[in-house]
């Protein structure tokens, strides 16, 4: 009796953690915390600023209470703190948990409550297929990111050796070319830095051109060729995954529905 009774509570909190409503009220509670986060920043009367701090504190609680009610709905509880969300998530919830004011972690404090908005990126499935697309794009994106920087060092050379004497705070070493280059790299009025050097080498356009063709049209493009693929690759999985549940769920279902046919079956044949 009591094991059916706490498999029935079980259940009901399954129900209200997964359901629709539940995960678009914890949005809109991540939404009213970066507001209340913005709003800390600018000068308030006294009544406000506190009104704002007791929010602060109903919306620390409601985290507490959510992760919990996680924790109790998941059904391998060992595994929870395996999964990094739920990692991130706790910690995040556990870090706005201590108090923010006469204390030497009081900057600490307050960036964790600020990055409880990046539990919007743990809530909504979407957004984590992009960010776990993004990490696994990294090592193949750090290769292309090594490419760059040798590039952008043998350009930061020529340009020191050549343009120095022209503008030495733009090139007057390989440090600071390189900066500049990133300066033209981004498109940040690259066309005054071509003009100086023009003005004393004509042909120094050559140099301008095929820095910012490597740079700006084939590195970048591939590094988001390699976004794409990994994005492309995670989104099937998901969906993979996601058929896989329902044809679990569906298996489950059809042998709670035999489960009970067979009770039935046994009360009847008891009953005669």
């Amino acid at each position: 009796m009591t094991t059916a009774r706490s498999q029935s509570w079980f259940d009901v909190f399954k129900r209200v953690e997964r359901s629709v409503w539940f995960q678009g009220f914890i949005i809109s509670i991540i939404i009213i915390a970066a507001l209340t986060v913005g709003a800390k920043t600018y000068p308030l009367p006294y009544s406000v600023e506190l009104a704002i701090n007791y929010l602060d504190t109903l919306i620390t609680v409601f985290f507490l209470a959510e992760i919990l009610l996680r924790f109790v709905t998941y059904e391998r509880k060992r595994e929870f703190f395996k999964d990094p969300w739920n990692l991130f998530d706790s910690v995040i919830v556990i870090g706005s948990l201590v108090p923010i004011s006469n204390t030497d972690m009081v900057l600490v404090a307050r960036l964790l409550r600020v990055l409880r908005v990046l539990r919007l990126v743990s809530i909504i499935p979407d957004l984590r297929v992009l960010i776990n697309a993004l990490l696994k794009a990294i090592p193949k994106m750090g290769y292309i990111a090594l490419l760059m920087f040798i590039i952008f060092y043998i350009f930061g050379a020529m340009g020191s050796i050549f343009f120095e004497g022209i503008n030495e705070t733009l090139w007057g070493d390989i440090a600071i070319s390189m900066l500049t280059l990133f300066r033209i790299a981004t498109f940040e009025d690259w066309t005054d830095v071509m003009y100086e050097t023009m003005a004393v080498y004509p042909l120094s356009w050559m140099y301008y051109v095929v820095f910012i063709f490597l740079t700006a049209f084939v590195f970048l493009n591939m590094m988001v060729g390699v976004v794409l693929e990994v994005m492309s690759r995670e989104t099937s999985a998901e969906e993979q995954q996601h058929q896989e549940d329902h044809h679990q769920a569906l298996v489950e279902q059809i042998s709670q529905l035999q489960q009970q046919v067979q009770a039935l079956s046994d009360k009847l044949d008891r009953k005669d």
